[in-house]
């Protein structure tokens, strides 16, 4: 999303820095932006999407029956001083179907918004994995649309390092939706889907680009509209054990740790769902399946409740059973 924004916003800085540096004034210092304390920013950002959410409408009836609505459908419209709702429309503060969630991130409490239209009658994905979404995305001030899909396009909830993921906020919401029950593919080359995810995300830049200006402006908060029509399992490192199980401290009892980054269990800088072996025995992950079913989670030949891939004393390998047989 905007990657191709980002690499020239970070091209232009570095032009200007090295632009800067070889003037003749030595003198000549850049100034250090000093980005907002998370705090702070997060309590005038709720007070933005509360007051944007008091002052705009959507279409709420056409979403009464059917499951097939697209997002394109969604209409939001602010609500002009001495006017009144339409009929058939609702306040989105007011909409039965707008929840409020919280989360902790980066020790913040972080509050969003979400207007949950259909669930969708498909499998959740993961906040590790693949989800193929339409989407749109505005900058709630502005108002401006900054990025969007009209068909379905693969996006990863999760970045590997190199390749880029999503904002935190998808991470948190497009797993509360399901995908589409079922796909047809028409004879016109288009594939079509039923009763699948269908929402919009009211989210804090703080869950968002922060200080980013891949929105076009800093500490913007955000709203999109999308769909969730598919999704695929990743297993970033393919060690037969699936990213978001990678997650091993995913304790929090509001569910609230999608931090896969902080779990290394040989301590060797490289996070499990990327490290090929992940209890640094010299035995690859994939091959402490000892029993062959794919998925190496579940062998643990010493029962002492580590499983071999997370157990450096373990060193079974079925390269060495499939070798001796």
């Amino acid at each position: 999303m905007k990657l191709k924004s980002f690499i020239l916003i970070l091209f232009s800085i570095v032009f200007v820095v090295v632009f800067i540096s070889c003037g003749e004034d030595d003198d000549v210092t850049v100034p250090q932006i000093v980005e907002r304390d998370r705090t702070e920013q997060q309590v005038s950002d709720d007070s933005t999407l509360v007051d944007f959410l008091s002052t705009h409408y959507y279409n709420s009836s056409f979403f009464e029956s059917g499951e097939n609505h697209r997002s394109r459908d969604i209409e939001i419209t602010e609500l002009m001083e001495g006017e009144s709702v339409p009929d058939g429309h609702t306040l989105l503060i007011e909409a039965d179907a707008l929840e409020t969630v919280e989360v902790e991130f980066l020790d913040v409490d972080y509050k969003y918004y979400v207007l949950r239209l259909n669930q969708g009658g498909g499998e959740a994905p993961n906040f590790t994995d693949l989800v193929s979404i339409v989407y749109e995305g505005t900058n709630v001030v502005e108002g401006d649309v900054f990025d969007s899909v009209a068909t379905p396009t693969f996006l990863n909830l999760q970045t590997d390092g190199f390749n880029p993921g999503s904002i935190r906020a998808w991470q948190y919401i497009i797993p509360s939706f399901n995908t589409a029950e079922s796909f047809t593919n028409g004879s016109d080359g288009i594939t079509n889907y039923d009763n699948f995810g269908l929402g919009v995300m009211f989210v804090p830049s703080g869950l968002a680009y922060f200080s980013g200006t891949q929105t076009g402006s800093s500490y913007a908060n955000l709203y999109f509209k999308f769909e969730l029509v598919r999704y695929q399992e990743r297993d970033h490192d393919s060690d037969g054990v699936p990213s978001y199980l990678e997650n091993l401290d995913a304790n929090d009892p509001e569910g609230n740790d999608f931090d896969v980054f902080d779990d290394d269990t040989d301590e060797d800088d490289i996070p499990n769902f990327i490290d090929s072996d992940d209890d640094g025995d010299g035995v690859p992950t994939i091959n402490e399946d000892l029993d062959g079913d794919g998925d190496p989670t579940n062998d643990d030949d010493d029962n002492d409740g580590i499983p071999n891939y997370l157990d450096e004393d373990s060193t079974e390998s079925n390269e060495e059973d499939e070798s001796d047989s």
